[in-house]
């Protein structure tokens, strides 16, 4: 089977899954408590009122119909106006969408920047104070909450060292970057450890294996056996793990969002439930979940890459 026609399985496989996710968020959203309309209305609407506003937002209808309409509004990309803003939720949403997205971005960077190095210092300098202090650090990082760690490093690096802004996006793509630096590393600082440990252990794996040694047996050179044949196959787990845990971060900035007041999509979601937008919060969720397929279905495709002997099947 060819990478497009495996592919092209792939993204028809979706359909079914797609189809639960929508009915999922459906049922779950429609379980909360509390009336729309009333949350829409305010306390001092009368009902009258109320019923008026439930009629409009096609409440009244059989649960069915609802979904129906929920599904039609989907697959013409009409998600209607958000009841908490009152604005079209697909402006609204693109507008979140990009910080969050921008969060996720960077933290990807940071991931990288300190897993790869780090991982493979630690594994080829096995036992040594480099790999214990390695693991040590950042398994502190690890096991503290995210909003524990951002509070930390305002403390540092915004309050005592004034490096970094404290909250907030800014309004340039310049303001964007620097905002974005300490929710991106206290996300990065969390996530980074497992990667490492992963990567240290496929690593030594790896050196200790039988086409390593024939390698080595030719004549290689230290540094050829350790990026030909080492780290190709040891990123392999690695690449993996990634790929989940940016899916994962898609939808899982909130804490850090609120914590440095970033008007991010996770934010948003948040307040949206707490004000029964159920627009907003139908259509965020589907995104995000959405995001995490297709993050997943990336990742499948980049390991056909690294490991040639993975059949597209």
């Amino acid at each position: 089977m060819s990478r497009g026609q495996y592919i092209l399985r792939r993204l028809v496989q979706m359909v079914p899954v797609v189809f639960a996710i929508t009915l999922i968020i459906f049922i779950m959203l429609r379980a909360i408590p509390g009336d729309p309309a009333q949350t829409f209305l305010g306390d001092k609407a009368t009902d009258q009122q109320i019923e008026i506003v439930t009629r409009e937002m096609g409440l009244d209808k059989p649960i069915y119909v609802q979904y129906g309409y929920y599904l039609r509004n989907l697959v013409t990309l009409d998600l209607g106006d958000s009841l908490k803003y009152r604005v079209p939720v697909s402006t609204l949403l693109w507008s979140r969408l990009k910080v969050s997205l921008s969060v996720v971005l960077v933290t990807g960077i940071f991931i990288m920047l300190l897993s790869l190095p780090l991982g493979i210092l630690a594994a080829l300098k096995k036992d040594s104070l480099i790999d214990n202090i390695v693991r040590s650090a950042l398994m502190v990082t690890m096991v503290m909450p995210s909003f524990y760690t951002g509070i930390l490093l305002i403390i540092g690096l915004s309050i005592k060292l004034d490096l970094f802004p404290v909250s907030g996006y800014g309004d340039t793509f310049t303001e964007h970057l620097h905002h974005l630096v300490l929710p991106s590393l206290t996300l990065a600082l969390g996530i980074s450890p497992i990667l490492i440990r992963v990567l240290r252990s496929s690593i030594l794996e790896a050196l200790d294996s039988d086409y390593v040694n024939t390698a080595r047996a030719k004549g290689l050179t230290e540094q050829k056996v350790i990026t030909l044949h080492v780290l190709r196959n040891a990123l392999i787990p690695t690449v993996t793990l990634f790929g989940v845990t940016i899916g994962g971060l898609m939808g899982g900035t909130v804490i850090t969002e609120k914590v440095f007041a970033l008007p991010g999509a996770g934010a948003l979601l948040v307040d949206s439930v707490a004000a029964r937008d159920y627009p907003t919060v139908q259509s965020a969720t589907f995104i995000f979940a959405m995001m995490v397929i297709l993050v997943n279905l990336a990742t499948d495709i980049l390991y056909s890459f690294l490991d040639p002997r993975v059949e597209l099947g």
